[in-house]
């Protein structure tokens, strides 16, 4: 085998049709079967050629590797689930399945790795970053995604235990302890909360010099779960984002879905992420009882400022004037009452509402009371829901990874955004205009814009400055600022005593992501849009306007993994926060 792959890197192949033209010819040759990708990637990084970073090896890996738009983002995603544990609501749509966290099943491809790891986050961390090696990635900037339902519900030392072994498991990647096994959770949680903490510390203090950093932690939790004690606890672990439940925005409908809560758990939900810094990823379900697509929609678009009405201005690096344009910009006032500005989240999941067993839903559907809307209805909605969009927005997904065979009624293609993309819809989105594996234009040419959005949000101002193409249709790379308290007059700030603890203060203006695209560069690699100097061009422009409205102090929700980079920027680690 190690002869024919041998043989099979001497070739010149610059595509995958030649990749496959080769494997079959040395299969033929040597008798053997076709050669997976991972076999050769294997190759490639175990023996003399894993020193081939550029030229033909590094375009050889870019073929062979495996669903590569898993890293296109500039980080690797790494999802793990936590144990099945009782969960406070009891919603009508969501099934229950034994020895499953609730909402999920057991044959979704998440579920059924944690099954196989036996929910041990220590051994689904190190299994993930195994497989996207195995299929040529370098999964060196992770975002870790803990997945199972309510977070905020479970028990406190678990928790912490918890984030404590994800840690663990990406420090000891790679290393000398990588097969060790994680100790017994039920021995852990003997100890006092304290030692538990402490080992946490450890274990981020570790990350911050580790070769697989952790930049990104997220939790999924509900609305009414939210409050201060709750999100201190989140910065102690190192979360930077959380995902809520949110489902649909009027109370109507979340009654008739017993969700539990109304839309003012949502609404002060978002205010209290938002001063605290962390990103936020609203879970949508059009189609729920109650709803129509024209409910779904006009919910949708309350989400949002209308495209119409966003304050926004571009900006040249060879413009003499570029510092008194922004001054006067962000001075300027701009409507008000034309949105709902409670909301506003960063990021969107669609979870097209689906009949499934074991849930009171699917009583109501076989009573002929629930009637789930069609492709053709569906299709039509997200079209028009992705055109309301704004740009300061990502739609993450727009189906849910439920296997076919488990859906009794409701959608069940499972490649919608492929299938519109094909039809010709467009959509103004963040992921829809990242710019992957696409070069960078030189960083003070004509070919570089900086395009700034400013909007009301949760009784504060926002700010998404975004580094894109001259055309304005790809996206390089994006800082989300948070100014807390100069958007509406009596608007409340953060509370003293949660400031304090937190390492914020009601002075300080937050940022709340900083993100660059292209493929995921490790530290030290070669430099393409990661590693060009653009997160410190748009870290200062977020400065400049920090200072303009008069803030004295600037807060990043940093992951642990991303520390090292703000300290070179002149950032100090105060609590959970990086502060200059």
């Amino acid at each position: 085998m190690r002869k024919a792959i041998k043989e099979l890197l001497k070739l010149n192949i610059k595509t995958s049709n030649d990749l496959m033209m080769a494997k079959r010819k040395i299969a033929k040759k040597y008798g053997i079967g076709i050669i997976e990708n991972s076999e050769i990637l294997r190759y490639i990084n175990s023996g003399p050629t894993a020193i081939g970073a550029v030229g033909p090896l590094a375009s050889l890996r870019k073929i062979l590797r495996k669903r590569a738009v898993r890293t296109m983002s500039g980080v690797a995603p790494v999802a793990v689930l936590t144990k099945p544990h009782p969960c406070p609501g009891k919603c009508a749509y969501c099934p229950t399945e034994k020895d499953v966290p609730q909402s999920y099943l057991s044959n979704e491809p998440a579920v059924m790795r944690a099954i196989r790891c036996g929910y041990d986050p220590y051994k689904q961390t190190q299994s993930r970053l195994r497989a996207l090696e195995a299929n040529g990635h370098k999964p060196t900037k992770i975002e870790i995604i803990v997945i199972g339902g309510t977070w905020s519900a479970l028990p406190e030392e678990y928790k912490y235990w918890y984030i404590k072994e994800c840690f663990r498991g990406a420090n000891d990647y790679g290393g000398k302890n990588q097969k060790s096994k994680s100790k017994n959770q039920n021995d852990n949680v003997k100890f006092k909360i304290d030692k538990i903490k402490n080992k946490l510390l450890f274990e981020q203090k570790r990350n911050e010099k580790a070769k697989y950093k952790i930049i990104g932690l997220t939790l999924e939790t509900r609305p009414d779960y939210i409050n201060e004690k709750e999100l201190l606890e989140m910065r102690e672990l190192g979360c930077t984002r959380v995902e809520l439940g949110v489902q649909a925005v009027d109370d109507g409908i979340l009654k008739k879905n017993r969700r539990g809560h109304g839309v003012r758990e949502i609404a002060d939900a978002t205010k209290l992420l938002r001063d605290f810094g962390f990103k936020i990823t609203y879970h949508i379900m059009p189609g729920l009882p109650g709803a129509t697509p024209a409910k779904d929609l006009k919910m949708f678009k309350q989400l949002f400022v209308p495209l119409d009405k966003l304050k926004s201005i571009t900006l040249r690096e060879n413009d003499k004037n570029k510092d008194k344009k922004l001054k006067k910009f962000v001075k300027a006032d701009y409507p008000t009452g034309f949105s709902d500005e409670r909301f506003q989240p960063d990021q969107i999941k669609f979870y097209p509402t689906v009949v499934t067993r074991g849930s009171l839903l699917y009583r109501w559907w076989r009573a002929g009371k629930y009637k789930p809307y069609s492709d053709k209805v569906l299709r039509k909605l997200i079209v028009e829901c992705k055109k309301a969009v704004p740009e300061y927005v990502r739609v993450i997904r727009l189906i849910r990874d439920i296997p076919g065979e488990s859906i009794v009624a409701g959608n069940r293609i499972t490649n919608l955004r492929q299938v519109m993309r094909q039809k010709g819809v467009e959509c103004g989105c963040i992921r829809c205009r990242e710019c992957r594996d696409e070069a960078l234009p030189r960083l003070y040419g004509a070919n570089l814009k900086l395009r700034i959005i400013k909007y009301q949000a949760s009784g504060g101002e926002e700010y998404f400055i975004q580094a894109q193409s001259k055309d304005g249709k790809t996206l390089y790379g994006f800082c989300r600022l948070r100014l807390p308290n100069s958007a509406q007059k009596g608007a409340k700030p953060l509370r003293f005593a949660a400031a304090n603890r937190s390492g914020l203060a009601p002075s300080s203006a937050i940022i709340r992501e900083l993100h660059v695209y292209g493929e995921l560069v490790s530290v030290g690699d070669e430099k393409v849009v990661q590693h060009s100097g653009l997160g410190k061009k748009l870290m200062r422009e977020a400065e400049k306007i920090a200072k303009i409205n008069g803030y004295e102090k600037i807060a990043v929700i940093s992951g642990v993994g991303a520390r090292d980079y703000y300290r070179k920027l002149g950032y100090r680690l105060k609590n959970s926060y990086m502060v200059k």
